[in-house]
């Protein structure tokens, strides 16, 4: 619905597309492609102006072409340390639902640590993780629930998929749907496979999006967000991996927190400040000792406390 500003009309969007200036903004009149106004720029100079995911207003200056008048509060943010400084953050995609954590059962093995990473970043940005445990025919269902088990007892939801056999997909297709979500994996755990899967032809919207916005005028490789034609529509955001964004401006005391399954030991400890790495007396390291914790998150908590992770 069109709302009212001074002196002009605008309609709201999300931005799919910031590069150079340049806005790519999905409305309900199709893309267009805004320059942002002086006034908003001099207004938000402190921060990231406009990022994808950002809900926005717009006007129309001729046909397919509009100007950025508004930014909209965000509901949630993926950010990482802004480049040459030690404690700027730099916001990658504004008003996420949700991560999907991609993680192969097999080819290549299951790597519990990164997983771990993962769900620590997520925690600490606010963000709703969803582990989706890939290539499942591969290993058989005992193994495959052995992996997650762990991740399941604390609370994280996990769906077991495969391409091959269409286990798990219509449960993806169904978290997807009307949400914003950042889909991450490393490399090999099918992540392709699966999003065509869930969305087939997706390669292709993407690729016919990503020339619309482009329109010849960019060649750089930037973030996009890509519609998803699903019911309750839904977008995934293409951004460079969690693992780039890396853990920064870490207080001791957030890793503890990010790790759900110490939050009710903390402050049981008979140290004050304790690292739950080596001292007496500590309720964390008799919760491991006791099987309440599981050992492998454990050694997980204890590399990043240490700076091994």
């Amino acid at each position: 619905m069109p709302t009212t500003k001074p002196g002009r009309a605008t309609i709201s969007g999300v931005i799919l597309r910031a590069q150079s200036g340049f806005f790519w903004v999905q409305t309900e009149q199709g893309i267009v492609e805004c320059r942002m106004r002086g006034r908003l720029k001099r207004e938000r100079q402190r921060s990231d102006i406009a990022v994808i995911g950002d809900d926005v207003e717009i006007s129309i200056v001729s046909p397919g072409q509009g100007a950025l008048e508004a930014v909209l509060p965000r509901r949630s943010r993926l950010a990482r340390r802004a480049a040459g400084t030690r404690d700027a953050e730099d916001v990658m995609v504004a008003n996420v639902s949700q991560v999907l954590l991609i993680f192969a059962c097999a080819q290549p093995a299951f790597t519990p640590r990164m997983l771990d990473r993962y769900l620590v970043i997520c925690e600490h940005s606010g963000l709703a993780p969803l582990i989706v445990a890939t290539k499942v025919d591969l290993v058989s269902a005992e193994a495959a629930q052995a992996m997650l088990a762990p991740y399941e007892r604390i609370g994280y939801p996990v769906i077991y998929a495969s391409t091959h056999t269409g286990q798990g997909i219509t449960e993806v297709r169904q978290r997807l749907a009307g949400q914003i979500s950042v889909v991450t994996g490393k490399s090999g755990v099918g992540k392709s496979s699966l999003l065509n899967a869930v969305v087939p032809g997706l390669n292709l919207a993407t690729s016919a999006v990503s020339a619309l916005l482009g329109k010849g005028r960019h060649t750089t490789t930037v973030a996009e967000l890509h519609p998803l034609d699903l019911e309750g529509g839904g977008y995934v955001a293409d951004t460079p991996g969690i693992r780039e964004i890396g853990l920064w401006n870490f207080a001791p005391e957030d890793l503890d927190w990010c790790f759900r399954e110490l939050r009710p030991f903390l402050g049981q400890c008979y140290y004050a400040g304790c690292t739950h790495v080596h001292e007496p007396d500590c309720a964390v390291r008799a919760a491991v000792s006791h099987g309440t914790i599981d050992p492998v998150r454990y050694d997980s908590y204890t590399r990043l406390r240490t700076g091994e992770g």
